[in-house]
């Protein structure tokens, strides 16, 4: 019998808008997207306005662009829906998602390494003066 669920992944979603969006606009499309997150199950775990930035090739005519990105947790299917949503909306005019979960996981990995050789050796015990010094001179 096969099991079926649905594994939650963490994602980086940036997309890029044009330059004349208006930031009730940017408003309106981050909460739709928020939306949708939240409607299939998922967590929007944060959001950055990158702001206007000089693309490094043109777009669509757009040589600047307003940067956004979404930090998402959810399936395969709600970011699947969320790059079917960008790419039907007019003022979206690239994005990019990233799965970011394995990553994180090989960073703390070796975050835990270095903190596990940064603990000090144990402090050497005081040396007693008389015993050891008596020993070695004779």
């Amino acid at each position: 019998m096969a099991r079926t669920y649905e594994v939650n992944r963490v994602y980086e979603l940036m997309f890029i808008v044009r330059p004349d969006m208006v930031e009730e606009e940017q408003d309106k499309l981050i909460s739709t997207l928020e939306s949708a997150v939240s409607s299939s199950g998922g967590k929007v775990k944060s959001m950055e306005r990158m702001g206007k930035r000089r693309l490094a090739y043109t777009v669509r005519r757009f040589h600047d662009g307003i940067y956004i990105l979404l930090t998402v947790e959810g399936g395969g299917a709600l970011i699947h829906e969320l790059e079917r949503r960008l790419r039907v909306t007019e003022p979206v005019i690239k994005f990019l998602t990233v799965r970011i979960d394995e990553e994180q996981k090989r960073l703390d990995k070796i975050k835990k390494i270095r903190e596990a050789r940064r603990k000090p050796a144990p402090a050497p015990a005081p040396a007693e003066t008389g015993g050891e010094t008596a020993a070695v001179t004779a």
